[in-house]
């Protein structure tokens, strides 16, 4: 009893910590004060009329939105009271922390040789005239490429852009995730369970099964109606729609995350979705949130970093060639520019199995304190990670609002799709989850697929890395992501995924060889996401 109120005690000052050091302290404060200097309150009733006062102006909200998202930040870290070193309590298995480890220097190391055989530096102060240049085309840095592959001359700068290679794609990753192995384990072949030995992930870590899914996803029940598809059982479309959007008002009114969490389990109404995906991420602007992107924007200006013409490459590889995101080019500039300069993404890192990457001041190698992180935001972009914005832009117009959502959604569930841990949301339990699920639903199916020298999980794996962006219609990975946000759960992809191989079970049946497997599995456009779902829970 005494140990459970010790943890009460250490998690009530671990929350007031959390609020006076937040700058929604000293607005409150400051609150309080001006209420108590009003002269119409006596001073027997100031306490109280200081209290009715915050109340009336919502303070009871914000703070409890503040504490419900520092509560479910501190619920999908590593466990709460977790003992031994910070390496320890960030990836607590030893050869998980070394995969990844491995993997890091692997990036470090490619991204080194693209400088010293293209013969330009990591980073290099743009000369004045090109900085004007580049604020003058900040809106529209896609036409004529963007300004920061130009140089003060409006020509560019002598790099070979079909030379600017991304350092790895979800291919390179899947290679990483497959090769982990458990050193305590002997066994020949397969090492993971032996009720499911057909798959590629050789380790062994706790998954759910179907009827823990059936029961975290019961909003889901093909019995109940749904946001976002046409089959609404015996309740008329209008009908349906009418309530959702009278009860979603409400809901926008009480501007509280839970509540909207829970409403958004059934699907975000579309022109409610961008408020609703603010509340449950608890992204609320102010003007120190428009000055702090602006201050980002001027480090773009002041200079030029490899990683800039990294994701100038890949929005052309992928946004740009793609009919529903093409339009949102010079968009995806003004958010992953940015993006690159933010340390507050660092924060991440004292719960995320990986480490920041770094490098050193010319002529300092290997002198330690000489060491910055490179990125200043310490992410690496992979082939791809420009979709991880791409949806978003249909939701916000103002493009502050935009980047403030997708750094919350990137330091809350995607970084977790592309760094080894044993985390129960991360890549590589996702990918167990995928393998152990679609072995117990579709035996005949996975085994086949094996024999004929196609494994699952190297067709799922990039659809789940990108989290279905650019693989799906754009309206069915908003609502894939409403799913994400209102269950709090990165689950829903390789369950997501295991539907897809189900539904596809007669072509891929007939398929010989994985050249044939991945023609049937190419064109993801016209699948309908929430049946597919209800399918792959609540079908058997």
């Amino acid at each position: 009893m005494g140990t459970l109120e010790q943890k009460s005690d250490n998690l009530f000052a671990n929350v007031l910590c959390f609020l006076r050091s937040s700058s929604l302290f000293n607005e409150l404060l400051c609150t309080a004060q001006d209420e108590a200097q009003r002269t119409n309150i006596r001073i027997t009733d100031l306490k109280k009329g200081v209290q009715n006062a915050l109340v009336a102006a919502g303070w009871d909200r914000k703070l409890r939105n503040a504490i419900y998202h520092f509560l479910q930040a501190r619920l999908n870290r590593s466990s709460i009271e977790a003992q031994g070193s910070p390496e320890q309590i960030k990836e607590p298995i030893t050869y998980v922390r070394k995969a990844q480890l491995a993997w890091e220097k692997k990036i470090l190391k490619s991204l080194n040789s693209m400088c010293t055989e293209l013969t330009i530096p990591l980073a290099r102060r743009r000369p004045e005239r090109e900085q004007k240049d580049m604020m003058v085309r900040w809106t529209e840095l896609g036409v004529d490429g963007p300004a920061f592959m130009r140089g003060s001359s409006g020509i560019c700068r002598g790099i070979d852009l079909s030379q600017i290679r991304p350092v790895y794609a979800p291919k390179d990753f899947l290679d990483v995730v497959v090769g982990m192995q458990n050193p305590n384990c002997t066994s020949t072949g397969n090492i993971g369970s032996s009720d499911y030995p057909w798959g590629l992930v050789h380790v062994s870590m706790k998954v759910k099964g179907l009827n823990e899914l059936r029961l975290q996803y019961s909003e889901l029940a093909i019995t109940q109606c749904q946001t976002g598809i046409d089959d609404l059982h015996d309740v008329p479309p209008e009908l349906f729609d009418t309530d959702r959007t009278r009860l979603g008002k409400k809901v926008l009114a009480a501007k509280h995350a839970p509540i909207s969490r829970e409403f958004s389990k059934k699907g975000c109404p579309v022109s409610m979705r961008a408020d609703l995906w603010c509340h449950m991420l608890g992204v609320e602007l102010d003007h120190v949130d428009v000055l702090y992107y602006e201050q980002l924007k001027s480090y773009v200006l002041q200079h030029d970093l490899l990683v800039d013409n990294l994701l100038y490459k890949d929005v052309k590889l992928t946004a740009t060639n793609d009919d529903q995101y093409f339009v949102f080019e010079d968009f995806l500039y003004q958010i992953l520019l940015p993006f690159s300069r933010d340390t507050y993404i660092l924060r991440h890192f004292a719960y995320n199995s990986a480490t920041p990457p770094k490098s050193y001041i010319r002529g300092k190698l290997g002198v330690e304190e000489f060491a910055v992180t490179y990125p200043p935001n310490g992410v690496i972009p992979f082939h791809g990670f420009a979709m991880y914005v791409a949806p978003l832009c249909f939701l916000y117009n103002d493009v502050v609002q935009l980047y403030y959502v997708f750094r919350k959604m990137y330091v809350q569930y995607f970084f977790r799709l592309h760094s080894v841990s044993s985390h129960p949301q991360g890549i590589v339990s996702l990918s167990l989850l995928f393998e152990q699920l679609l072995q117990a639903e579709e035996p005949e199916l996975f085994y086949h697929l094996k024999q004929v020298g196609c494994q699952p999980l190297k067709i799922a794996f990039k659809w789940m890395m990108r989290a279905f962006s650019g693989f799906l219609a754009s309206d069915q990975v908003l609502l894939l992501w409403d799913r994400i946000l209102a269950f709090d759960s990165l689950e829903v992809l390789p369950v997501l995924a295991v539907a897809i191989f189900s539904f596809r079970k007669t072509n891929l049946m007939k398929v010989q060889t994985f050249n044939a497997a991945e023609a049937v599995l190419a064109d993801l456009f016209t699948l309908q996401v929430i049946p597919l779902l209800q399918l792959a829970l609540f079908s058997k």
